[in-house]
């Protein structure tokens, strides 16, 4: 299964409380904070809510 690194590149400032909850359940706490995750349908839920706020990649497994 291939992973995706998630890093935070906007403030969470002027969010609202559901996308600064989603950006902690990613583990994200800071801009230039990274981390990797597994590529699932819900991790990728998450991201698509905090899109504007994060950057992705995607790193192959094997």
């Amino acid at each position: 299964m291939s992973k995706l690194t998630v890093t935070q590149r906007r403030s969470r400032n002027g969010c609202d409380q559901r996308q600064r909850d989603t950006l902690r359940s990613l583990g994200l706490r800071r801009i230039g904070h990274s981390v990797e995750h597994e590529d699932t349908p819900q991790i990728r839920g998450m991201i698509a809510k905090v899109a504007h706020l994060v950057e992705v990649s995607e790193d192959a497994d094997g």
